[in-house]
Formats: C-alpha cells, structure tokens, sequence
C-alpha cells in the first residue's frame, strides 16, 4: 500500500487536533502511531528503557502523558515523538486518530496517526527508548495477524494479542492500537 492508499483508507479518522476531553479517572495521555513510507511502509515502533518506572522494557509508540501546555492530543504525541526519538513535527503528516484506549494501568491513550518520510534520522533518548524498529505495514494488511495467546501477567492467566516480530513481543496497549489501525486498513473499522 503507497501512500496515497493510505490516505484514502484513513481519510476518515476523527481530526487528531480537537482538544483534549475530560477522561474521567483516567490519565490522558497520547501516542504518535508513526507510518514510515518506506518501500516497503512500516509502522515505527520503540522498546521502553528497562529503567522507567512504568512499562519499563515494552514494546510501544512514541508517546506519553498529555500535560496541560499541550493543546490537543496531536500535540502531546508529537512533543513526545520528539522528546523521545528526536522526530521533527514539521515531519509528520498527521492523518487523524483512532479510538481511545483505556489501560489496566489507569491511562487512556488517543492514538493519533501520522506518516513520516522514508530515510528521517531518528536520535533515541536513551533515558527512555532501548531500541527502535519497524513492523511491516504488510504484516497489519494480513487476516490471521494477530495471534491470540495465553500469558501471565499481573499475576493471572490472561488471553493477549501478540504480534509477531522475530525480537520483540508486541502485546496489551500497543498490540491494541495496531488492531485498530490494521482493521482501518483493511477496511473493517
């Protein structure tokens, strides 16, 4: 899928720049789901340092609280891209956002999607970001992606979505969000 494909499949994702909403108990917080039009597109993924203090060593998007400076949830996305990768906004071509997500863990992230050109330098925070890496846009276009295991987590026997990647285990928020866009993609949303 080129860029104008995406475009077209993701032209009707809600405006990314509408202000933040009240949500509730929960803590607004907002992520840049970053399509990287390379040839092949990939979606831009980071593995969290193993010293945060939450969600230490996950797969996720850049991205992270929605602090009251920030005027919008696209805003907090691309202040954390850059915070976080060093990712430019000028860069982003913002498409819009997909559904909220509420955590186990007491957030509620807007996914806010944007494409990015090929070949952008990226300068990870090593204070935040392990590694950085990408997920075939091919793999989010495939019906059987993504598996459904049984895994222990929070103490207990749970059914998560994984996506697969030969270095990384791709699961809960961030597993979450990629459905939703694959779904958008394929045109099931």
């Amino acid at each position: 899928m080129d860029e104008a494909g995406l475009c077209v499949r993701l032209a009707d994702l809600p405006d990314a720049t509408s202000p933040v909403t009240d949500p509730g108990p929960l803590i607004p917080a907002a992520v840049l789901v970053p399509i990287i039009l390379s040839d092949p597109p990939g979606i831009l993924l980071t593995k969290r340092s193993t010293a945060l203090a939450q969600h230490a060593g996950q797969v996720s998007f850049p991205g992270g609280r929605i602090e009251r400076t920030d005027s919008s949830p696209a805003a907090a996305a691309l202040r954390e891209a850059r915070e976080e990768l060093a990712i430019d906004p000028a860069r982003v071509v913002l498409l819009g956002r997909l559904p909220d997500h509420a955590t186990g863990t007491g957030f509620l992230i807007t996914p806010v999607v944007g494409l990015l050109p090929a070949g952008l330098r990226l300068k990870p925070s090593p204070e935040e970001v392990e590694a950085v890496f990408e997920l075939p846009l091919a793999l989010l276009l495939d019906p059987t992606a993504p598996e459904r295991r049984r895994a222990w987590r929070n103490g207990s026997w749970r059914e998560v979505l994984v996506w697969p990647h030969p270095e990384h285990e791709i699961w809960g928020a961030t597993a979450a969000i990629l459905l939703r866009l694959a779904e958008q993609l394929r045109g099931c949303a």
